[in-house]
């Protein structure tokens, strides 16, 4: 028997013997009964009432603890049953079987906790995890050795570390980066700093990631550095070396007329002619070298931008208005997307539009170079936000392509895929993208065509 059953069972029973010793009270006052037999029929109806409804007050008792146990999370409660088959012994086997069944699924949620748990504190990135009022939630091992900290309870308590680490962790929205230089243990390191906003039971805090890339940073500024000694060796000896040669030839052919008698006859008109053409090479090379220092000051000398809202529609129909020209004469076909249509920037106009319309003369040059496989020239500007909410800027063309090792380097000062190319343009775009905090990338594919995508960040 069930204990429904079981207990519909014992209160029928029970008032039942109420019922039936009320119908024997009331017979008896209509009998020549005696007294003693009616004080003794009242006296068992108030017993078998009292009794009735302590029971019913029992398991309303008994309910209420077991819901109580459930609220405030109290499972180490157990009901003892006499295995006497009774409702009571029903209601407590089921009581402990519910109980039994939060206590399997604390412990899971317990060990999935510690799992976690483990993984956080072992995990070689650090994390932070802090809700809007800087309350710090988790922060795990990686980071307390990062920053050089033992136990910490606010994001503030950070200030004496860094203020501006403090202000970096507080500001930076979904997706953003910075990067933050902190002295730990008398050492600079460069710390990586990324942010992403959850929200968790209609509370919002904030996730964060700290790396150390200091040694990272060393490696790409010594391969930069490298590249860039490589560069400087290879411009410059192409101008040094031929103007060193000629200056030697000069020098040497002097030498010979000067130990001869002077005199204007002995020399004749072609070694005039070479006087006049190594003095004339030696100052064409000397200016090349120059315009090639002059372009070198240009890419470490980007002003500081001067920020203002800038709508993109209006900016890309200026840009392709002052490229009207060069479009038309290629017969490019031009569209432009930008989704929704109204967004705007905060960026000097002056050296985005630099940016844009350096971006966008490579594109209309590389569907020059090969006319008769791309008759069809096309030319595509995009803009829009992504996942993070960040405005990027995509300009395609259906050019012939940049082969991989190029890719590589084409952002690299002075490296050139042209001709004519003088390799400053893309890594000056990138300089400025890096003072708007915002990135620049080019993806291509052979015969397919070329895509850059500016992203920026604010």
């Amino acid at each position: 028997m069930d204990f429904n059953n079981n207990f519909r069972f014992t209160i029928g029973v029970r008032v039942g013997l109420v019922l039936l010793t009320c119908i024997f009270l009331v017979n008896s006052f209509y009998t020549d009964s005696y007294t003693l037999t009616k004080l003794l029929l009242l006296i068992a109806l108030v017993v078998q009432g009292y009794s009735l409804a302590k029971y019913l007050d029992k398991s309303n008792i008994e309910f209420t603890n077991f819901l109580n146990s459930i609220k405030y999370d109290d499972f180490t409660q157990t009901y003892s049953t006499k295995r006497t088959g009774t409702s009571q012994d029903e209601l407590y086997e089921r009581f402990n079987m519910v109980i039994q069944k939060f206590r399997e699924i604390r412990a899971e949620k317990e060990a999935q906790y510690q799992y976690l748990r483990t993984i956080v504190q072992h995990v070689g990135i650090g994390i932070i995890t802090f809700n809007k009022a800087g309350q710090i939630q988790i922060i795990n091992a990686a980071a307390k050795s990062l920053l050089d900290i033992s136990q910490i309870k606010s994001i503030d308590d950070l200030s004496d570390l860094n203020p501006e680490l403090v202000n970096s962790l507080k500001d930076l929205q979904t997706g953003g980066r910075d990067l933050i230089k902190i002295d730990r243990k008398g050492e600079e390191i460069q710390l990586s700093v990324y942010a992403i906003q959850l929200v968790r039971r209609e509370e919002e805090f904030k996730l964060v990631s700290i790396q150390n890339i200091k040694s990272e940073l060393d490696e790409k500024e010594m391969d930069a550095w490298q590249n860039l000694v490589n560069v400087l060796t290879h411009e410059i000896m192409n101008s040094v070396t031929p103007i060193s040669s000629l200056a030697a030839t000069v020098e040497s052919n002097l030498a010979d007329v000067i130990d001869e008698e002077f005199n204007v006859k002995n020399i004749s008109k072609d070694d005039i002619e070479d006087f006049h053409m190594a003095v004339h090479t030696i100052h064409r090379r000397s200016e090349s070298l120059i315009k090639f220092v002059s372009d070198f000051r240009n890419l470490t000398r980007i002003p500081i931008p001067k920020k203002s809202t800038i709508c993109l529609e209006e900016l890309f129909t200026g840009i392709l208005t002052l490229l009207k020209h060069d479009i038309q004469e290629q017969q490019i076909e031009v569209t432009t997307q930008i989704q929704p249509t109204d967004i705007c920037i905060n960026a000097d106009q002056e050296q985005i539009e630099q940016v844009l319309i350096n971006l966008l003369k490579n594109a209309i040059q590389a569907l020059e170079e090969n006319p008769e496989e791309h008759k069809n020239k096309k030319l595509k500007i995009e803009a829009g936000f992504d996942e993070f909410r960040r405005v990027y800027i995509h300009i395609k063309d259906n050019g012939s392509g940049i082969d991989e090792e190029a890719v590589k380097k084409i952002f690299i000062p002075f490296f050139t895929t042209k001709k004519s190319g003088s390799g400053i343009g893309l890594s000056l775009s990138k300089q400025i993208m890096r003072k708007h905090n915002g990135n620049i990338s080019v993806s291509s594919t052979i015969d397919v065509g070329t895509t850059f995508t500016l992203v920026f960040n604010e």
